[in-house]
């Protein structure tokens, strides 16, 4: 898959087959619109574009920039979408000047004049332009007039990728991580650096990565113990896996002040400090407990440990 963050980079596509959406989280619902786009470029011999924005849509025209979380930063999107089988990415800057375009600039001056597609697949309530004024019927007359074909996404398909985003960044923040990974059909993850912390959890036998998240934009579950699986590559690049728990929170047993990810690996002792590893969540244990002393939060591990040994065994 070839991506682009540059309108002025992009080459001449072959026969487009292109559909317009933030694809944040490329969940069940993306992923059947993946299908559609791909059977419909293998009729006309042709390429499947997806065109995404940056920053996302909402973070622009909304009146509370930050309230919403991203499913999947740039990478783990592109990442995504490439592992699905789509040939061309184009990230687009969108602005206030993006989002003023009238619709009919919209289509003539960036679709059009960027795409020259072949058929463009969208849903049947797709708005576009300033105000979102443009719609179905006027890209479809405005499609007869300058050469492309439009396809609507059914309602059906439409509907379940809007309720799955919003659905499965509730889940996530109400730590119902089995829920959402059922709607994103595959395992919420995210990257981390892995950083110094106080080395607490070493000395209770349960030493930890502690981890910063690059992306301010990145939703991280709610808080409490899940069971994972942890990638790290080695000297060589090559990705191994390994099985661990981890808490997200505030260690109210500690200090209870800063929100902290930690990830205890298991059956692993390397110094990984700088290192970036991808924590896959597989499924949630408890909730955040304040203990009367580390004796018993050591018991508590203890037990945490087995039941997230006992899931990933699975």
């Amino acid at each position: 898959m070839k991506c682009y963050k540059d309108l002025s980079t992009l080459p001449k596509f072959k026969n487009a087959v292109i559909t317009i959406g933030s694809f944040d989280g490329v969940h069940l619902g993306h992923q059947e619109i993946v299908k559609q786009l791909k059977s419909e470029a293998e009729k006309v011999n042709g390429e499947t574009v997806i065109i995404t924005f940056h920053p996302h849509p909402r973070k622009i025209v909304s009146s509370i920039p930050g309230e919403i979380k991203l499913l999947t930063t740039y990478k783990e999107k592109k990442h995504l979408l490439k592992n699905a089988g789509i040939n061309h990415l184009v990230i687009v800057p969108f602005n206030h000047q993006f989002a003023n375009q009238t619709p009919e600039q919209y289509i003539e001056d960036f679709l059009y004049k960027y795409f020259q597609p072949k058929i463009v697949i969208v849903g049947y309530d797709h708005r576009f332009g300033k105000d979102r004024l443009g719609n179905y019927t006027l890209l479809e007359a405005k499609g007869k007039e300058l050469n492309f074909m439009v396809k609507e996404i059914p309602e059906h398909i439409v509907n379940e990728a809007k309720i799955s985003s919003t659905n499965i960044r509730k889940f996530l923040l109400d730590s119902n991580i089995t829920e959402a990974n059922k709607l994103l059909g595959y395992e919420y993850f995210f990257e981390g650096l892995v950083i110094e912390g106080n080395k607490l959890g070493r000395t209770i036998g349960y030493p930890t990565a502690n981890l910063h998240i690059e992306s301010e934009d990145k939703l991280i579950p709610g808080n409490g113990v899940y069971a994972v699986t942890v990638e790290i590559k080695n000297t060589k690049s090559e990705i191994n896996i390994y099985k661990g728990m981890m808490n997200i929170g505030i260690r109210p047993t500690v200090d209870g002040k800063k929100r902290m990810i930690e990830v205890n690996i298991f059956d692993f002792n390397e110094t990984i400090y700088g290192n970036i590893i991808q924590v896959n969540i597989k499924q949630y244990i408890r909730g955040e407990i304040k203990f009367l002393n580390l004796d018993e939060l050591k018991q508590q591990l203890s037990k945490d440990k087995f039941i997230a040994q006992k899931i990933l065994a699975i």
